[in-house]
């Protein structure tokens, strides 16, 4: 069975969604959600789910201890709206096992700051007439692995910042985990 950890920072719903999808797989099951939140929407969404929850701080994350957690317990990590850059040695020790969704269609409006309405403000305000989803493979610089997937929405000149984001939730509910199986499974 591949097991996968869920790392967020906020509300949660992309990892809902996730362990949703894998809830009766019998080779693919979400064994955790980890986060650096301790007031994340993310823990109580788990704790209605009976996945396990882990809180850590930043110092945590970049801990040996946290390592060998994750070794002993993943074998693929999935970012879904985890906000701290991942350390090196987590990287190393997960080389492609390690998968992220942007909420933008990169290399534009990607790197350290771009998350969530920041990203939607930036499309707006330079008058995008697309925007939509990366899921792509996390390295050690913001947003720059591999690109896996990327799906695009059509914007209009009237859409708002919360417009273009209600259309990337959608985007991302509707792809995020059958990309993640597609990435497992091959």
């Amino acid at each position: 069975m591949t097991r996968i950890i869920i790392f967020a920072s906020g509300s949660g719903t992309n990892a809902e969604n996730i362990i949703k999808y894998f809830d009766n797989n019998k080779n693919l099951k979400v064994t955790y959600t980890v986060t650096n939140n301790k007031n994340a929407g993310v823990l109580e969404r788990a704790e209605r789910l009976l996945i396990p929850s882990k809180v850590f701080s930043k110092k945590e994350l970049n801990s040996n201890k946290f390592l060998q957690f994750l070794i002993n317990e993943a074998d693929i990590i999935i970012l879904a709206g985890f906000l701290l850059k991942i350390p090196r040695e987590i990287i190393q020790e997960f080389p492609n096992k390690i998968i992220n969704i942007h909420p933008a269609l990169l290399p534009k409006y990607g790197g350290k700051g771009m998350f969530g309405m920041h990203v939607h403000e930036a499309v707006v305000k330079n008058n995008e007439k697309e925007s939509g989803i990366t899921i792509h493979y996390v390295n050690e610089n913001y947003d720059e692995g591999a690109i896996i997937f990327q799906k695009a929405v059509t914007l209009t000149k009237n859409d708002t910042p919360k417009d273009v984001a209600a259309k990337i939730h959608i985007l991302e509910q509707e792809n995020f985990p059958q990309e993640i199986e597609k990435v497992i499974l091959k």
